[in-house]
């Protein structure tokens, strides 16, 4: 590639967070109150990976965090119409929902744990291997009894039976 030739793809910074002033945020504001699914698309791709770092930090858990982020963007869509039309970045308003998101997974994590701990402890089974391997036991002792109680004669059988 020659010096004044532009990279195909600019450059982003390291940490995968484009670099915004908010002034791109203030053009899509009413696109996305108004349901522009390309607009909501693009602050998707602007601020999924600071909303899912956040979430991280929130949670501790990258399963979580991934969940967090779900639901954020999925109640940023629901509530776009109360998108202020004019202000600047877009990425405090995310970081709100996703606080708050986070806050409920943890209640909802506590909530879980404390309805687990209140439930009866579960009966111990027997382990069905176990119980065959005890039943083929009692097969084979029978038939062996049996084999012998065939060798002896009918007067030594009656004796056995009294």
């Amino acid at each position: 590639m020659e010096h004044n030739e532009q990279p195909a793809h600019p450059a982003r910074p390291p940490d995968g967070h484009e670099a915004h002033d908010g002034h791109d945020d203030i053009r899509v504001r009413e696109r996305i109150r108004a349901g522009d699914r390309e607009a909501f698309g693009a602050l998707f791709d602007r601020y999924a990976a600071s909303v899912h770092s956040h979430a991280c930090r929130l949670t501790g858990d990258l399963s979580a965090a991934e969940d967090v982020m779900s639901e954020t963007f999925l109640a940023a869509w629901r509530t776009r119409e109360q998108v202020d039309p004019e202000g600047g970045s877009l990425r405090p308003w995310l970081l709100g929902i996703a606080t708050n998101k986070a806050r409920n997974h943890r209640r909802g994590v506590g909530r879980r744990l404390a309805f687990l701990a209140r439930q009866p402890k579960p009966k111990e089974t027997e382990d069905f291997a176990d119980v065959s391997a005890e039943r083929l036991d009692h097969q084979r002792e029978l038939a062996a009894v049996r084999a012998v109680l065939d060798r002896l004669r009918q007067p030594e059988r009656e004796v056995l039976a009294l």
